[in-house]
C-alpha cells in the first residue's frame, strides 16, 4: 500500500468561529503557540510521521495563504467535514489520514501508531482515548466522554481511510459528527438489539465501530491512543490556556 496522505481539516462553521472571533483572529489555525500557528504544527507533526502529501480544507484568504507556504496543497473547504473529506479523499484516493487544524498537541507518533494499528481488514479506523489515560495525562481537563463497556472514551480528532471501500463511510459521517454527544442515538440507527445492549451497559466501542460499519458496508475498527493528550484539543481558551501551560511544562 503506497504512503497515506493526509488531509487537514481547516474550515470555517457558518457565522464564523466565535472563539477566534474572541481572539481577534480570522480562523483558529492562526492561533500561536510557542511562536507557531497551529496549523503549521499540525503539518509538522504530519511531515514528521512521513506523510509527504498534505492537504489542507480551508477557504481563500490567510489559512489558505499559510498553507500554501508550508508547502501543502489547499482545497476548497466544504459545507461541512464529512463533505470536506469527500473532497479531499476523491482528491488523494487511499489511504487518507485526517485530523484537525485545532489539534495543538498532535504528534508524528500518534498518527503513526493510528495508522500501524489499523489492521489490514480495516477499511477505516478512529483514534479514540480512554478516560483512565486522559485524566492521567491531564488531571481535570474537562473532555466529553462516550460512555461504554470499555470504557469511557474522547474523540482525538484522527481517521484513518485506508482502503477505496472508506468513501461508503462518509455520507454517514455527518450522522455520527450530529449524534457524537448522544451515543444512543447511533446505537438506535444499528437496531433494538444493539441499544439494548449498549443501554444496559453491555455494548464496547470495540464492538459499535465494527458493527456501524457493517451497517453502511465497510470494516471499520478503533486504535485506542495510547497518551491521554491526544485527545486534547483547542476550542475554548479554557483549552489554549490548558496547551500552553503543558508546552510549557515541557
Amino acid at each position: 500500500m503506497s504512503a497515506p496522505a493526509a488531509l487537514v481539516l481547516a474550515g470555517t462553521r457558518p457565522g464564523g468561529d466565535p472563539f477566534a472571533d474572541e481572539l481577534g483572529l480570522p480562523h483558529k489555525a492562526l492561533i500561536e503557540l510557542e511562536g507557531e500557528t497551529l496549523l503549521a504544527r499540525v503539518v509538522g507533526a504530519l511531515r514528521a510521521a512521513g506523510m509527504e502529501r498534505v492537504l489542507v480544507s480551508c477557504l481563500p484568504g490567510p489559512v489558505a495563504d499559510l498553507a500554501q507556504k508550508l508547502g501543502a496543497e489547499v482545497i476548497p473547504a466544504e459545507a461541512g467535514p464529512s463533505a470536506s473529506v469527500a473532497a479531499g479523499f476523491d482528491r488523494t484516493g487511499a489511504p487518507l489520514l485526517v485530523t484537525t487544524s485545532d489539534h495543538g498537541l498532535l504528534e508524528g507518533a500518534w498518527v503513526r501508531e493510528l495508522v500501524e494499528g489499523t489492521g489490514e481488514g480495516c477499511d477505516l479506523s478512529v483514534m479514540l482515548a480512554e478516560r483512565s489515560r486522559v485524566e492521567a495525562a491531564v488531571l481535570g481537563s474537562k473532555r466529553t466522554y462516550l460512555r461504554f463497556a470499555d470504557g469511557h472514551w474522547s474523540g482525538c480528532n484522527l481517521f484513518y481511510l485506508r482502503t477505496p471501500a472508506a468513501r461508503r463511510a462518509l455520507d454517514t459521517w455527518s450522522m455520527v459528527e450530529a449524534d457524537r454527544k448522544r451515543p444512543w442515538r447511533i446505537a438506535a440507527r444499528l437496531g433494538p438489539g444493539t441499544l439494548v445492549s449498549m443501554l444496559l451497559g453491555r455494548l464496547t466501542m470495540a464492538e459499535a465501530l465494527p458493527r456501524l460499519g457493517r451497517r453502511i458496508g465497510v470494516s471499520a475498527c478503533l486504535v485506542p491512543a495510547s497518551d491521554g493528550f491526544a485527545a486534547v484539543d483547542i476550542d475554548k481558551q479554557a483549552d489554549l490556556d490548558l496547551v500552553r501551560a503543558l508546552l510549557a511544562a515541557r
